[in-house]
């Protein structure tokens, strides 16, 4: 069993696809640990705002099963592949962290995810798991976020309820 760290995201129908989504987790692996939501721009490309949180699951999977679990998730919920890489998203969902692994990406999984110098997947992270340390600086992610220029990357918090 693995602690591992996930990022969704969504810029099209967010709040309709994020709910899903984790419904789905939580029928999958049980109990999750949800960040609150944040509204940002697309990063990338210029697109609807899009609508990110992490959640922190147990999994019994390693992570190359967690990663096709995931990807088969986001396609049941109308994810487009094969277009550019920064487009709109029904939902994006990638593991950021995976206990204390380091994958350097060699196919399409890499841990510690590249996506944690972005406010959008750093300051829900820290909001869940602050005391995590990031595997290769060694820097909890409540460090990283305050050390973040938080002004370069403006986000609101969002809720999903409605």
């Amino acid at each position: 069993m693995g602690r591992a760290y996930l990022s969704l995201g969504s810029n099209v129908e967010p709040h309709r696809y994020l709910r899903a989504a984790l419904e789905e987790l939580r029928a999958r692996f049980g109990e999750l640990t949800v960040s609150p939501a944040y509204r940002s721009v697309a990063v990338g490309f210029d697109g609807p705002d899009f609508v990110n949180l992490a959640v922190g699951i147990n999994s019994d999977l390693a992570p190359e099963a967690l990663n096709d679990w995931l990807h088969a998730l986001e396609d049941r919920h109308g994810r487009v592949r094969g277009g550019p890489r920064f487009s709109d998203r029904t939902l994006d969902v990638d593991i950021v962290l995976y206990d204390d692994l380091v994958l350097t990406g060699d196919g399409h999984l890499e841990i510690p995810r590249g996506e944690l110098r972005h406010a959008f997947v750093l300051r829900p992270m820290a909001d869940i798991a602050p005391q995590l340390r990031h595997p290769v600086s060694g820097a909890t992610m409540a460090e990283l976020w305050s050390a973040f220029p938080s002004a370069s990357e403006p986000m609101q918090e969002e809720s999903l309820d409605h």
